[in-house]
């Protein structure tokens, strides 16, 4: 069993910054790929970024260019840097751990005011 510890988030004003970590514990030495979705109200939830253990590193379009993820293998912690945050990215932000089984944090509330 995998346990997930999210940090970070809150209220920031558009083209604020924020930063979000998540520590993995417990049966966690063969995690392969970290990472973190968003869920806004009434919509689906979306990838934003994910990484490999080799760094391999996937980024939603609409992040590009603004957000950052990476990743501390020897603590199992994954970290997402917010920059120029608009209001459309407020949302529940989720960590995503995958090893034979993916597992979910408890999810952290982003909100961008304009």
């Amino acid at each position: 069993q995998v346990q997930l510890v999210e940090s970070g988030g809150g209220l920031v004003q558009a083209g604020g910054s924020l930063s979000l970590a998540c520590a993995a514990s417990g049966s966690s030495s063969s995690i392969s790929r970290m990472g973190w979705y968003r869920q806004a109200p009434g919509k689906q939830r979306e990838l934003v970024a994910d990484i490999t253990s080799g760094r391999s590193i996937r980024y939603a379009y609409f992040v590009r260019g603004r957000f950052t993820i990476s990743r501390d293998n020897a603590k199992n912690t994954v970290y997402l840097l917010m920059n120029s945050l608009k209001p459309e990215d407020t949302a529940v932000y989720y960590c995503n751990v995958v090893m034979s089984t993916t597992y979910w944090g408890q999810g952290t509330q982003v909100t961008v005011s304009s």
